[in-house]
């Protein structure tokens, strides 16, 4: 394996990039960004005063075996001083939020929480919880979310609590999204144990193993529940392309537009808008929808499934106001789709990360989720929304929700189009066929990135180290 080449340079393509580079079998790796900048979502502005914002993710979860995975890789980047975690213990970790009937309702939390009756929900989720081991499991492949949490925990909990999770995750709708593909944890629990709290008590099947390295031990030691960076999860993909452009072994190219991918004798030719690229093999971080329109035509059946997969665009408002404007603490509101359709949810930033804020004078940074599966419908085409009409919606939206009359002393409205894959049911089997036709036809090609295995920053790193080890072996 002489050269591998690396479509997209989001986090998925720097990880693989990343992964590739620790395998002495890889002489040369050429990672192509069709923008101006690395990283992809991962995406922070700051200002001159000191203030971070974040466009994209603005928190990660250490847990489990693909958050150990990133935290050593935080770790060999020398990243691990610009840590800010975020413990279980925390007020944001402890409170969060639902705007439903229009209030705001604690979610509920320990013992005293889940034994009681708690607004907006109408009983106990003790008696849905003991219920729940008494429900027979289905037979089928895949079910919807929404589907699968009403017959097992009821309906109300699906339309109001898993409604709401589901679009602040994947600004999807639960009724559409593939439970084996969005929570494979809640599905294997039915599956091998015939109940998600007897999954969650006893396991539910093989867990992938990473050795903890001393970021990944501090975080557990600690109790982190998630964690940023202090200047920001920009910071992040940063040292990675400075981590790749030291290794001397990878060519990073900006700006650099893939149109068309054949195959060679030795692999592919990659066509840019200024040249060849020659590849033993390529792995596409690219979306879905833009890997599909660079193929070539002996490609067809996958070129298909590849469009199959859709995405959904999604608006961020970061809003920055005077004072301490809260009147409760707190990780933040989501809102269910019956309340709002085209409000997700509202982040209360400076809370978990305060350290964010300008260090001069008390602020509240916030940051407004609108449109996901619900922006055409509420917003129209993403080309003929403004940032003027998308400001006032978020604006407004923290009047009404969070009782704020003040205007924000500072505002960055960011439209950001197909940026969440949505797993629709049977997802997997997409997936599978997908690549079942790549190994099929024998094609050098390695599918990775947030549209197959899973859209957190955690999943599409892990998805980076599996391409690589699948095609190289274990190289970390």
């Amino acid at each position: 394996m002489r050269t591998v080449a690396v479509l997209g340079g989001g986090i998925g393509g720097l990880a693989a990039s990343y992964y590739l580079c620790k395998s002495p079998q890889v002489t040369k790796v050429i990672l192509l960004e069709a923008s101006s900048r690395f990283g992809g979502w991962l995406w922070s502005t700051r200002r001159s005063d000191g203030a971070v914002f974040e466009h994209g993710p603005r928190g990660i979860r250490p847990a489990g075996a693909v958050g150990s995975n990133t935290l050593n890789m935080v770790d060999d980047l020398g990243l691990g001083e610009e840590i800010l975690p975020v413990s279980f213990s925390h007020v944001a970790s402890r409170n969060r939020y639902l705007y439903v009937n229009g209030q705001l309702h604690k979610m509920p939390s320990g013992i005293s929480g889940i034994v009681r009756t708690v607004p907006p929900f109408s009983r106990p989720l003790l008696l849905s919880v003991a219920a729940e081991i008494l429900v027979n499991k289905t037979k089928n492949d895949d079910e919807s979310v929404h589907s699968f949490v009403s017959r097992r925990l009821g309906k109300e909990l699906a339309d109001i609590a898993v409604d709401s999770l589901c679009r602040g995750v994947f600004a999807g709708d639960c009724r559409k999204l593939s439970v084996r593909s969005c929570f494979p944890v809640l599905y294997n629990a039915e599956q091998h144990r015939g109940s998600i709290v007897l999954g969650m008590l006893l396991g539910s099947g093989e867990a992938q193993v990473i050795t903890r390295g001393p970021l990944a031990k501090r975080s557990k030691k600690e109790s982190w529940a998630q964690w940023s960076l202090k200047r920001g999860m920009q910071s992040f993909p940063e040292a990675i392309a400075e981590y790749l452009q030291q290794s001397g072994r990878v060519q990073l190219h900006k700006e650099a537009v893939v149109k068309q991918i054949d195959p060679s004798a030795s692999g592919w030719q990659v066509h840019l808008e200024d040249g060849v690229i020659a590849a033993d093999h390529i792995i596409s971080a690219l979306p879905a929808k833009a890997l599909s329109s660079v193929l070539p035509r002996s490609c067809q059946p996958l070129t298909q499934q590849l469009q199959d997969i859709s995405s959904v665009t999604v608006a961020v408002v970061n809003l920055e106001y005077d004072g301490s404007i809260l009147p409760v603490m707190g990780f933040g509101h989501l809102v269910p789709s019956s309340e709002d359709r085209g409000l997700l949810g509202v982040v209360y930033d400076s809370v978990p990360f305060p350290q964010h804020n300008r260090p001069d004078g008390q602020t509240t940074r916030l940051t407004v989720m609108m449109g996901g599966a619900w922006f055409q419908e509420e917003f129209g085409v993403p080309e003929a929304a403004t940032a003027e009409h998308l400001l006032s919606r978020a604006t407004e939206a923290v009047r009404c929700h969070l009782g704020v009359t003040a205007a924000p002393s500072w505002s960055r409205v960011i439209l950001h189009r197909d940026c969440i894959p949505q797993y629709y049911e049977g997802h997997f089997q997409r997936v599978e066929s997908m690549r079942g036709f790549i190994k099929n036809n024998n094609l050098a090609l390695s599918l990775t990135g947030s549209c197959y295995d899973g859209v957190s920053v955690n999943d599409v790193i892990f998805s980076g180290r599996t391409a690589v080890e699948e095609l190289l072996g274990t190289v970390v």
